[in-house]
């Protein structure tokens, strides 16, 4: 989550100044800490976000106002203001300030990107991630997960870093799904580089006085050093391939090739600025998350054999010994509700934020243009009236009927409305496949002594790693 303090308004030139409904005369004066207690609660944030969020609205309600002279920041786990905000009135707000550490490594890619640039390239990408084209890619999830599984089961049983593996092998299908290229051999040189990036942005957001990124301190050289790092890969995927076209070699069909032949309403192709920031987006945000998903799932079932005994078991009965097609993936309900409810417990983005571009009312209350409105998703999936037990591990939260009975944005693992996650079908095919191969062969135990310390980032990861026991089952 970002800090009020972080960001700065628009330009009066961004946005159109529209006029927004008045509040309502009976609602209360909005709540939040105030004086040396704001203060308090600001630094409270610094140290532990995930923690110290979920604690102000347990203190303040749904809706509560941090203000910091002009520059004012809401927090919300309130679903109603949520789908105000994502979904209902997303027109009125853009990604806030804090977003800007990411800009400088991905540029203008469609995670960072704003307005009709953002709309001409998400209906570019979302063609290669609907239901229908997804599933095409399940042969490479799982050929994949099979090759990882063949080379464990090679070395023998072991202590490793499932988040380390698991990174590892996410990368290596974004190569192959998104690009068509082989990236394996990349990964542990790629992997550090786009740690270093992401630790980057959240300092910068994180910072009350940004240092510009032009200036020789030690972290801007580090980010300076990985960047190029991520640079060189951009530029030898697309060198690779644009050199096969010229040799008349077929382009393929793959997002790569949707994003070569792409042409702007003037005929002219994507500048080779805007197709690196595309590909890096791509590259990061195809990976990062869904391995993040994967070591947390693996995590949580090594703490409830139980369900991990279920999930191996329907893996058993559905599969046998078979390969697992797109199919009999969608015959897996118990692996994908266990799935789901890790990303409730610990959401790879754990929060996010909205900067409003004209005033508005959310909750009764005024919002006015440059008012940052935030939601931590940590937070959302533990707020004890919409989550029975919110701490507890339960997948039959899932179940259809549990579903009915609590608002839809609830649950906001892909977040919603126009910005949602373009690749929320593919990560979560690519999660079901990855488990499916990977469970039946291996049981993954929680070394002696090891604690998880989730770390939000950019992403929510897990600091230092995951160290488990792998054990091939029998």
């Amino acid at each position: 989550m970002r800090h009020s303090s972080d960001f700065s308004p628009p330009p009066a030139s961004a946005s159109p100044r529209a006029a927004a409904p008045s509040p309502s005369t009976s609602a209360p004066a909005p709540r939040g800490p105030r004086g040396l207690d704001l203060w308090r609660t600001q630094l409270q944030i610094q140290r532990d976000p995930l923690h110290a969020l979920a604690a102000v609205h347990e203190r303040w309600g749904p809706l509560v106002r941090l203000a910091f002279g002009p520059l004012v920041f809401w927090l919300t786990n309130d679903p109603d203001a949520i789908k105000h905000v994502l979904v209902d009135n997303a027109k009125a707000y853009r990604k806030s300030r804090n977003y800007d550490g990411l800009r400088l490594a991905l540029g203008q890619g469609l995670v960072t990107s704003e307005g009709a640039l953002w709309r001409r390239q998400r209906r570019l990408v979302a063609p290669a991630f609907t239901p229908g084209s997804i599933v095409r890619y399940v042969p490479d999830f799982v050929t994949a997960a099979e090759e990882a599984a063949e080379r464990w089961a090679q070395a023998g049983d072991a202590r490793t870093d499932v988040h380390h593996d698991m990174m590892e092998l996410t990368f290596r299908i974004v190569g192959r799904t998104l690009f068509s290229v082989e990236l394996g051999g990349d990964s542990d040189r790629i992997g550090p580089a786009f740690e270093e990036v992401i630790r980057f942005a959240e300092a910068r957001a994180m910072s009350l006085v940004r240092i510009p990124a032009t200036w020789p301190t030690p972290a801007n050289r580090r980010f300076a050093r990985a960047l190029a790092e991520l640079d060189g890969l951009v530029e030898r995927i697309v060198s690779e391939r644009r050199a096969r076209i010229e040799r008349g070699e077929p382009g393929g069909h793959d997002l790569l090739a949707a994003l070569l032949a792409a042409r702007d309403e003037e005929g002219q192709p994507m500048d080779t600025r805007q197709l690196r920031d595309e590909v890096l987006t791509l590259i990061g945000a195809g990976h990062e998350t869904t391995a993040n998903a994967l070591a947390f799932t693996l995590y949580l079932l090594s703490l409830h054999p139980e369900w991990e005994r279920r999930v191996v078991d329907e893996l058993a009965s559905v599969l046998g010994d078979r390969s697992p097609t797109a199919e009999e993936l969608a015959r897996l309900p118990i692996l994908e509700r266990v799935i789901e409810e890790s990303m409730r417990l610990l959401p790879p983005v754990w929060g996010f934020e909205r900067q409003a571009l004209a005033d508005d009312v959310v909750l009764g209350h005024r919002i006015r243009r440059g008012d940052v409105v935030g939601v931590s998703t940590w937070g959302l999936h533990r707020t004890p009236h919409l989550w029975a037990n919110p701490e507890g591990f339960d997948p039959d939260r899932f179940l259809p009927e549990a579903r009915r009975e609590r608002p839809r944005l609830a649950y906001l693992p892909f977040g919603a409305g126009p910005r949602i996650c373009v690749g929320a079908g593919f990560a979560t095919l690519e999660a079901k496949a990855i488990l499916a191969v990977l469970l039946r062969r291996f049981r993954f135990a929680l070394a002696s002594g090891y604690r998880l310390v989730p770390e939000p980032l950019v992403t929510l990861r897990p600091k230092g790693g995951i160290a488990m026991d792998r054990r091939a089952r029998s």
